[in-house]
């Protein structure tokens, strides 16, 4: 069994955004010379996720107000984590779309569904942050 390990960092000048990361694992999956496998992609900070789903951007609209309803940002005071940073909604937000994600490689390719996309999510940007994509298999 072969395995490959790639950390890509982020800096995303916003506090909160969605970006598509597919292209990036893809070619990731392409240097790993691996054809039958699994790829663990995982977000390397605790506010921020990665999760598949489509790219379109109604739905990413969707996905930030029901975030905004179910952890808002204000009033920091409403949580009992702000304090030195003021992220414990982000925090939150990370809890509800996931860490990580794992896809299966077929014929060394990234075995989706229709309109299957991984994106990473950031929830409290501005910073540089890592992405880990860990590719095992033959």
């Amino acid at each position: 069994m072969k395995s490959f390990r790639k950390e890509l960092t982020v800096n995303v000048p916003a506090r909160r955004a969605y970006l598509n990361i597919t292209r990036e694992v893809e070619k990731c999956l392409q240097e790993s010379g691996i054809k039958e496998g699994l790829v663990l992609v995982n977000a390397m900070n605790i506010t921020a996720s990665v999760f598949i789903n489509d790219d379109e951007s109604g739905l990413h609209a969707d996905f930030e107000r029901w975030l905004e309803k179910l952890a808002p940002e204000k009033p920091h005071s409403q949580y009992s984590h702000n304090g030195y940073e003021d992220n414990a909604d982000a925090h939150l937000k990370r809890q509800l779309m996931g860490r990580e994600v794992v896809v299966a490689v077929t014929n060394g390719k990234l075995d989706f569904g229709t309109w299957e996309q991984i994106f990473y999510g950031e929830y409290d940007g501005k910073r540089n942050k890592r992405i880990l994509i860990k590719i095992i298999g033959e």
